[in-house]
């Protein structure tokens, strides 16, 4: 039985690359000044037609929305003449109505900053931007990318947990991929290369988008804020955490240092800070097999000791790191194969088939935070399903 893989050398070192479609971009953002929340630049033209995100599962309408959150109560970890944390952040929400604009993807200037392509600005999304919110207090999930990659290569899984009912906020990793911030400003990766001479980025890192998590917390619940979506109300009780790759082990970190998240899920990311022993939170971890090592299962298996709550731990044998990311499906439905390195398809998307792996990756973190932080019966996490045969159970 495969399981999970460090995965240093694809998560970081790749990713930190300027391969085409390594979806490592420059990542980035400014230093902002008083708390504030501005919104995204405007790109909502619909395209009429094209390739689209993955439809959900679920049918119900999802709006979506951008803001740049500024905390000015810390100093920038990747920029030292930065004062003051700039975020750019999407969030996707049950909406009232389906009629409205579907965003892009990406703008053009972003697809080529990341990717040096302009083929995933072709992408339509499936939510509507800026739509009224449905009514009711919403369960929050928090996504935080792998390193390089943006905030939109969690597209897919924020429209599925929309759609829901859950209000999602992907949260970009300012300075570790190219951001676009309102006015058209995108800021480039300043961390790149860092992962590969510093043995303490990956903690560092980690502890950094744990306080983004956190803060973005804070401005959607805190007293007098009530976040950057008017009308989207969010149950401050039933918060949960999930990330890919570096993301991954940034939401276990924030788990561990606040108690209002109540369980979080790591999708194929190193645990770079021991798991504490002391939240007896619920902890999901979703490794691929493909490149898997003994270092990288080590590294899962002593951490798992430590997880004192509900745990799982599940495994896609046939898959890629980049398997549960937004960058398995673009490549196959944007044909963007030919573009890639000889054997990085292999490498990093393994030979499952990537809607299956994204249907995969949907049921198991939608079962698991339905169980943990709705009450709802999710017996997928209890056995092997015919369901989902490319799925195994490593725990």
């Amino acid at each position: 039985m495969s399981k999970n893989r460090r995965r240093r050398s694809a998560a970081l070192t790749i990713m930190s690359t300027a391969l085409v479609l390594t979806l490592a971009g420059p990542a980035s953002a400014l230093a902002g000044s008083a708390p504030t929340a501005d919104s995204a630049p405007a790109a909502s033209a619909a395209h009429p037609s094209g390739p689209r995100v993955p439809t959900p599962t679920a049918h119900r309408p999802v709006g979506t929305a951008s803001a740049r959150l500024v905390d000015s109560s810390r100093p920038d970890p990747w920029r030292a003449d930065a004062p003051t944390r700039e975020l750019m952040v999407t969030f996707w929400y049950p909406a009232k109505s389906a009629r409205g604009t579907h965003p892009p993807y990406v703008s053009p200037e972003l697809s080529r900053a990341l990717y040096g392509l302009e083929q995933p600005a072709t992408l339509r999304t499936g939510a509507v931007a800026d739509a009224r919110p449905a009514a009711g207090r919403h369960p929050l999930i928090l996504l935080s990318p792998g390193f390089g990659m943006s905030r939109t290569t969690l597209t897919a899984l924020g429209e599925e947990f929309a759609s829901r009912g859950y209000a999602v906020a992907a949260v970009d990793s300012t300075y570790e991929t190219s951001v676009e911030f309102p006015g058209g400003r995108i800021e480039s990766c300043r961390a790149c290369g860092q992962e590969q001479t510093d043995p303490e980025f990956g903690a560092k890192s980690s502890r950094a988008r744990a306080a983004d998590l956190r803060f973005v917390i804070d401005r959607l619940t805190g007293p007098g804020h009530g976040g950057p979506v008017r009308g989207l109300s969010i149950d401050a009780s039933r918060i949960g955490a999930a990330g890919h790759s570096i993301g991954g082990a940034a939401a276990l970190e924030a788990m561990r240092e606040d108690p209002r998240i109540k369980a979080a899920a790591n999708l194929d990311g190193s645990i770079w800070i021991p798991a504490g022993d002391d939240t007896g939170r619920p902890a999901l971890l979703f490794g691929a097999g493909v490149g898997s090592s003994p270092e990288s299962t080590r590294n899962w298996e002593d951490n798992w000791k430590r997880f004192t709550g509900p745990r799982y731990w599940v495994d896609l044998p046939a898959g890629g790191h980049l398997s549960f990311s937004d960058s398995h499906w673009m490549v196959d439905d944007l044909h963007l194969e030919e573009y890639l390195p000889p054997g990085y398809y292999r490498e990093s998307y393994g030979s499952v088939d990537s809607h299956r792996a994204l249907a995969a990756t949907r049921a198991y973190l939608g079962a698991f935070f339905d169980r943990h932080l709705l009450g709802r019966p999710a017996p997928l996490l209890d056995r092997p399903s015919p369901r989902f045969p490319e799925v195994r159970f490593a725990k």
